[in-house]
């Protein structure tokens, strides 16, 4: 038993640490990637879309902000969006979007919800 080294066991704090370090190094690659857009928070206005990168946008907030003399609550950028909406695949393999009703189901508490074949049926999925 002595041939067995003994290991010192982390605390909850350098397990956060480590696992925190490599989440944001994780993330700091994503967003050198990403393209974001530069918008106004009081009328949702973009002012300029298509920025290539984290710091270039907000570089460029800082620029728009200025230029236009806006408060810096004013401006903000985020990363543009991808797939709009929802959507699911059936027992075939088939994608489709799901389409909300504006009514609530009164026995489920949400929306109604469902989707629309190649044939043009509709599906209810609730």
């Amino acid at each position: 038993m002595e041939a067995v080294k003994t290991r010192r066991l982390k605390t909850f704090n350098e397990f956060y640490d480590e696992g925190l370090s490599r989440y944001a190094g994780c993330n700091l690659l994503n967003l050198d990637e990403t393209v974001f857009y530069v918008y106004r928070t009081d009328n949702n206005a973009v002012l300029m879309s298509n920025i290539d990168g984290f710091e270039a946008a907000k570089e460029m907030a800082n620029r728009l902000r200025q230029k236009h003399g806006l408060k810096w609550d004013q401006v903000k950028f985020r990363k543009m969006g991808g797939v709009q909406g929802r959507s699911f695949t059936d027992g075939y393999g088939n994608s489709h979007r799901v389409d909300y009703a504006p009514r609530v189901n009164p026995s489920k508490g949400r929306r109604f919800r469902g989707y629309y074949d190649k044939q043009g049926n509709y599906h209810d999925l609730d």
